[in-house]
């Protein structure tokens, strides 16, 4: 168990410092109420070596979205109920069962009965908390309506890790069917087109080019398997380092959005993400330039990227937001900037822009149920013409070698 050290308060206003050994922070607390005093401060006092299990649990482990998402809903529903918010992460990191987020939660709650505000206070834990949940924060606090803020970035957060579950779990299919072409492909490289090579050149017989091709294929990898396997690596490493490099990037992203069907998608995923996140943060009072700018941290696609931060230098000389969308239609359904426009000119572009992020999810949601249905006869065409051009290889040098009898 962690090793804490405290400084108390006895009932007759003398301080004194203590240790104990403890599950944790708030065991602390305990321990102290019973010592007949009251906390002034508490910190933990981290084993000197790095290898320590507790440590070690703290470096390797992460915070989830879902982990987040938790953590949000409780904090919200606490604050609501009146609990004190030093109390209420002291509660929140006793029942967490994540290390990082308990030791993270931890040095919030001292930030906060230090005097900082819990903005601030998120603010030290950028790779935890985005700055979209910082600034939902600091409009709560600012505000007076904390609660209704945390309800509105859980909300935000769960619906895009619905979104994004959904985006993955449609692609594991076609990624599946993929990687089995692949790996059947190369197995038979290496252990069938082998037994029939053998038998070509036995005859001296005249191949045709495509027989050529596979032959020639399989006879490198069954010579230089080694090798074959470390080429692929290098090949997908460099396309992994290539992808890294702004240029690399911008050029995977645009492929990305010309994909047949995938395209689509993503195209809606963003506009769904980008509504999403400039409703909650301008419901929550956040300045208009200010969101922007959030949201276009948020997004990843460097081609929205440019377009929400032309909106943002735009809004500033007084430009409507929608313009930059309806400039965009590339990227951003028409139906999207027309929609903001609406909500612009009648005043209502929060509620505007939440009709829109649930419109667009609603259609993601529906396309990725029927992408499996969609995309089936594509793969079908792909594997038809793979297998295809391997039989008519195959076969030809066969039937000709049958007539010659």
């Amino acid at each position: 168990m962690p090793l804490f050290k405290y400084r108390a308060l006895r009932k007759d206003g003398t301080s004194y410092l203590g240790e104990a050994t403890v599950a944790d922070r708030f065991a602390v607390y305990t321990h102290i109420r019973q010592e007949g005093a009251t906390a002034l401060s508490v910190e933990e006092v981290h084993s000197s070596h790095w290898l320590s299990w507790q440590g070690l649990n703290r470096l390797l482990s992460t915070v989830r979205l879902q982990d987040k998402i938790v953590f949000t809903r409780n904090l919200a529903a606490m604050i609501e109920s009146g609990l004190a918010l030093s109390r209420a992460l002291s509660i929140l990191e006793r029942q967490t069962g994540n290390p990082k987020l308990k030791s993270v939660l931890a040095e919030i709650g001292a930030d906060i009965r230090k005097g900082s505000t819990l903005h601030d206070a998120l603010a030290k834990f950028p790779r935890v908390f985005s700055s979209l949940f910082v600034s939902m924060v600091k409009a709560g606090e600012e505000s007076g309506s904390l609660a209704k803020s945390l309800h509105v970035v859980a909300t935000q957060m769960e619906r895009a890790y619905q979104l994004s579950r959904k985006v993955r779990g449609a692609l594991i299919y076609p990624a599946i069917i993929v990687t089995a072409m692949v790996v059947i492909g190369i197995l038979m490289m290496i252990y069938v087109v082998p037994t029939l090579s053998s038998t070509f050149k036995e005859l001296g017989m005249e191949l045709p080019t495509s027989t050529t091709v596979i032959i020639t294929v399989s006879d490198f990898l069954v010579a230089n398997t080694f090798v074959a396997l470390l080429l692929l690596l290098i090949v997908a490493g460099g396309l992994v380092l290539a992808s890294r490099t702004n240029r690399g990037k911008r050029v995977l992203e645009w492929v990305i959005l010309h994909i047949p069907i995938i395209g689509g998608i993503v195209k809606e995923v963003n506009a769904a993400r980008t509504a999403r996140t400039l409703s909650s943060l301008l419901s929550a009072g956040v300045e208009v330039v200010s969101a922007l700018l959030i949201t276009e941290e948020v997004l990843q696609n460097s081609y929205y990227k440019d377009v929400l931060k032309a909106a943002r230098e735009l809004v500033q000389k007084g430009t409507p937001i929608s313009d930059q969308f309806l400039q965009h239609t590339d990227i951003y359904p028409l139906m999207f900037g027309e929609m903001v426009a609406v909500g612009e000119e009648t005043g209502e572009l929060t509620a505007m822009l939440t009709k829109i992020a649930d419109f667009y999810e609603g259609e993601v949601e529906q396309k990725t149920k029927d992408i499996s249905t969609v995309i089936e006869p594509f793969l079908m065409i792909v594997i038809g013409a793979g297998v295809g051009f391997f039989a008519y290889a195959m076969v030809v040098p066969i039937y000709s070698i049958s007539s010659g009898i």
